[in-house]
């Protein structure tokens, strides 16, 4: 994804860590806690990203950790200790990692465990910007790939399983629309802000630039919607 080139720390003194990965040596055959690390890592993304781009990056990996290792409620932990950390909120980012017995024997997310010994991983770009972020306007996607289609294409009704509330629900679209045109369509009829949707359709997610003639979504199937929701009952339980 990128290498690491260093870490920025709030205390004195510093970091240089070139591997792409950060460590340190273990202090032995017995794991120990150590208070997570006030800083912030600084690496280089391998290809430019935007934000929108690493948002999805991040959603996606939150959204589908939980199914592949761990228990959900350490992955639900982690990410809001990660993003309170990222607001440079240590203190409360602590108390949820304190709460959800999560030691980090490193002092930094990218390596963790729970009570029971299972070991969870979170990527570095979970964890801050890369340097190289590619800025977008007011955070938008470009005009490009909002406007409507020059060729509206042949009218569809797609079928949408919402995550937050186990909904089924249709939405009319045109097969030349792009995902990213779907989503605003989906925010304008449920109010559910494009940003926080993830669209998936055969265990793979549909990308913002892809075409609904792309998907190839037969009639009738099921489109699952992953809504992002934006606050966690993690962080606030360590309120």
């Amino acid at each position: 994804m990128g290498g690491c080139i260093g870490v920025t720390r709030s205390r004195s003194g510093a970091i240089d860590d070139s591997s792409g990965s950060i460590s340190r040596p273990n202090s032995g055959s017995t794991r120990k806690n150590h208070p997570l690390c006030h800083e912030t890592i600084r690496w280089k993304s391998d290809v430019p990203l935007t934000e929108g781009q690493l948002r999805s990056k991040r959603d996606e990996f939150w959204d589908t950790a939980p199914a592949f290792e761990g228990r959900k409620e350490i992955w639900d932990a982690l990410r809001a200790a990660a993003v309170a950390a990222e607001a440079m909120d240590y203190e409360l980012a602590q108390a949820i990692l304190d709460g959800a017995s999560v030691s980090v024997p490193n002092g930094y997310l990218t390596e963790c465990y729970d009570e029971l010994g299972a070991r969870y991983q979170v990527p570095i770009y979970c964890l801050s910007y890369p340097i190289n972020i590619v800025k977008e306007d007011n955070g938008r996607d470009s005009p490009a790939e909002c406007s409507e289609p020059v060729d509206g294409g042949t009218e569809t009704v797609l079928k949408l399983r919402l995550s937050h509330n186990c909904t089924d629900i249709k939405l009319a679209v045109y097969s030349t629309d792009s995902i990213s045109m779907c989503k605003k369509k989906l925010q304008s009829q449920e109010g559910i802000e494009s940003s926080r949707q993830r669209w998936f359709f055969g265990g793979k997610l549909l990308g913002d630039k892809l075409h609904v003639e792309e998907a190839k979504i037969p009639p009738g199937y099921i489109v699952q919607v992953i809504v992002n929701m934006e606050t966690s009952p993690v962080s606030k339980q360590a309120l």
